[in-house]
């Protein structure tokens, strides 16, 4: 089945109080595997129902069962130790209402041997959502390969003496899980947060260049990361979201698509880009005309970082200005991110939350005549 929708959120949802209560309960022994497992089925059908309710054509289980949106690889597999909420979170955050804020890398953080699976990262998830879903499509996301980059160090090296050593048997992992849930009947699988966008920013790039991978080298060696997991979840539909950094409503790099996109638009085999273009920071639109034919590019207008809603008529705008560069009828609309790429949650309610989402239904139709 191709994914056609007109419209989607990015993937995580914001976590209700009494699940982020049952998480410290159980991580305590305060409650069992079984009780807090039933909390989760809960929360998730609750969020099934919201996105539901709002008419969202592409639903997710909103990433509740995670820590954060790429926790599940290490907490799936042996070798990856000291991978707590910080060793995602680390870096200088931004933000111009919440101020900034520095998360330093844990001194813990290391990799002890080859990383090997103990269970699935997402097949559960899956399953158990799709027993929950007959009329729209199921969106499952995992976490880019290159995205990993981060959790090796050329000072802690472990059994992996280069970069890409790791890299090669994340991607393997990655490849296995998405072939299970192809098997599993599951359509529509969404790549996030390839480290790519990090690029504009001279201090990542700097980052990337002491472990031997300059800028072009390392887009290019991403790219084939990622379409390999791309090819192994074929046939079903794949997104690629393309993220600057999204924690408690701050962001990590700020900058336009420029730098990154003649390189990585046409390489990048995926049928969907979700691109953000919330504010000024995003830059303008120009790049999407480097965008091949046979993609759709979903314009992530609408932030996640902040309660207030964006005006329909502003939106209509944007898409038709984005049109002038790429075709409306190869055009989506979505958020520029989660809501809650991980427990932390960005700086808004649930009520705000159901308005963003009915909002991206609403404009939608009006921009495309469909959902």
């Amino acid at each position: 089945m191709t994914v056609t929708a007109r419209t989607e959120h990015v993937g995580s949802l914001l976590r209700p109080d009494y699940l982020l209560a049952a998480r410290s309960a159980h991580a305590a022994d305060a409650l069992s595997a079984a009780e807090f497992k039933a909390i989760e089925d809960t929360a998730v059908r609750e969020v099934v129902a919201l996105q539901r309710d709002v008419g969202m054509p592409v639903i997710t289980d909103g990433e509740l069962r995670r820590e954060s949106f790429q926790s599940e690889l290490a907490a799936a597999v042996d070798g990856i130790t000291g991978a707590g909420l910080d060793a995602w979170l680390w870096g200088e955050w931004h933000s111009e209402e919440f101020g900034d804020t520095s998360v330093d890398r844990p001194a813990d953080l290391s990799i002890t041997g080859p990383p090997r699976k103990r269970r699935n990262l997402a097949a559960e998830e899956f399953t158990f959502l799709r027993s929950h879903v007959d009329d729209a499509i199921v969106k499952v996301t995992l976490p880019s390969p290159t995205l990993f980059a981060s959790l090796w160090s050329p000072e802690r090296t472990g059994p992996y003496r280069t970069l890409d050593a790791f890299l090669a048997d994340v991607t393997q992992i990655l490849c296995d899980e998405v072939r299970e849930l192809t098997r599993l009947g599951c359509h529509y699988m969404q790549l996030d947060a390839p480290h790519y966008p990090l690029l504009v920013d001279a201090a990542w790039r700097e980052f990337y260049e002491r472990r031997g991978w300059p800028a072009e080298r390392w887009l290019a060696y991403g790219a084939e990361l990622d379409n390999a997991v791309i090819a192994a979840a074929r046939p079903a539909t794949t997104g690629f979201h393309l993220c600057r950094g999204n924690q408690r409503s701050r962001w990590l790099v700020s900058g336009g698509y420029d730098a990154i996109a003649r390189q990585l638009f046409g390489t990048i085999n995926a049928d969907r880009l979700l691109l953000e273009y919330d504010d000024e920071r995003s830059g303008d639109f120009a790049p999407l005309r480097l965008v091949p034919d046979d993609r759709t590019v979903v314009l992530g207008l609408i932030t996640t970082k902040r309660p207030d809603l964006e005006a329909e008529d502003t939106l209509l705008a944007r898409i038709r200005e984005a049109g002038d560069e790429v075709g409306t009828d190869r055009l989506a609309l979505g958020t520029q991110c989660g809501f809650a790429t991980s427990l932390l949650g960005n700086a808004l309610s649930v009520d705000d939350e159901r308005r963003k989402l009915g909002l991206l239904v609403r404009t939608a139709e009006r921009a495309f005549g469909s959902r």
